[in-house]
């Protein structure tokens, strides 16, 4: 792992932002946490699964970096339960190359991961990213159509008048879907608009948009709403919602 480097007072972090860092490998969470408390995070330290859960039941945390591999409870079912809790933003590191441990990661509702040996300047900055995303939009106007309504504002989505658990990142694609509706976009685009990145593993964008169309399509196997658009990646069609031949 890459030392810390100081960063710059312009991208400290807002005041009293609690991270949760939970890791087994004490290097690891030790340059981790300093480099956080250095950015101007609140930073609290789990070395394993129940007492992540017990850190975060104390103090919620605004964000969660969370180590797949733990001792006794893996990260995979540390997220599950800290979602089933309360919708929180995540971020997953492995040390793991194979890409079905990080979809893993990322069907369990991950927001984001990064893969060890990372640079921990990256891990703050990609912290940074998803805690800008996760903030509400206050003047943002809120879209409603196809039975879909999302209010970025409140960070609130509904179908059909009842409420959508959607991660971060979820959240964030179907806006940009609702607010491009018809358009054709491939992976690369979403992952530079919705994401952030210019460069990046695209399974991510697969994933998050096979989860959301488990929770806004009404047969996400045959899907209506969320188009795949072969050659080219995928396409929102309101006037699709209903019945249709195919």
């Amino acid at each position: 792992m890459q030392q810390p480097h100081e960063l710059t007072e312009d991208r400290a972090a807002p005041a009293a932002t609690r991270v949760l860092v939970v890791d087994d490998d004490p290097t690891v969470a030790e340059v981790v946490t300093g480099y956080l408390d250095r950015a101007g995070y609140l930073v609290d330290h789990a070395d394993d699964g129940p007492a992540a859960l017990a850190r975060a039941a104390a103090h919620w945390p605004d964000l969660v970096v969370l180590d797949l591999m733990l001792p006794g409870m893996d990260g995979l079912e540390v997220c599950r339960r800290l979602r089933g809790r309360a919708p929180v933003p995540v971020i997953m590191l492995t040390a793991r190359g194979d890409e079905d441990d990080r979809i893993l990661g990322l069907e369990v509702g991950a927001d984001d991961y990064v893969t060890k040996p990372f640079s921990p300047r990256e891990l703050v900055l990609r912290v940074e990213s998803v805690l800008r995303r996760a903030r509400p939009a206050p003047a943002a106007r809120s879209f409603s159509t196809a039975g879909l309504t999302l209010d970025p504002g409140a960070r609130r989505a509904t179908r059909n008048g009842a409420e959508l658990g959607l991660t971060l990142r979820e959240f964030d694609l179907l806006a940009f879907f609702l607010r491009n509706p018809g358009r054709a976009f491939g992976r690369e685009d979403l992952m530079r608009e919705v994401w952030g990145w210019d460069f990046g593993d695209l399974s991510t964008v697969t994933v998050h948009v096979r989860r959301l169309r488990a929770k806004v399509e009404d047969d996400p196997a045959r899907p209506r709403l969320i188009q795949t658009v072969w050659g080219v990646g995928y396409r929102f069609d309101a006037e699709a919602a209903g019945p249709q031949e195919d």
